[in-house]
């Protein structure tokens, strides 16, 4: 099913190691970045600074930021009786 709200790409700016700079993500990718941050108890420019490190020089920050979440999403989801939990 396709999400009817959150779908949109919206742009972020970010400064990473006093470089700023932008990123776009659909909300869905952004909430759950959010999340992620939360998580493990990050400022989301800390969490997305320490993506941009570790990320191939070849890959833009908005996909380093999608493949982090669908990472975090195949490590971190559970499946109990049909039903989906992180």
């Amino acid at each position: 099913m396709f999400p009817t709200t959150n779908y949109k790409l919206k742009k972020h700016s970010v400064t990473i190691r006093g470089h700023a700079t932008s990123y776009s993500l659909e909300g869905e990718f952004y909430e759950i970045l959010l999340h992620i941050a939360a998580k493990n108890n990050l400022p989301l420019a800390t969490l997305i600074t320490k993506i941009d490190q570790s990320k191939p020089s070849d890959c833009n920050l908005s996909s380093a930021l999608r493949l982090h979440v669908l990472h975090y999403l195949k490590e971190n989801t559970v499946i109990i009786d049909g039903n989906t939990t992180l």
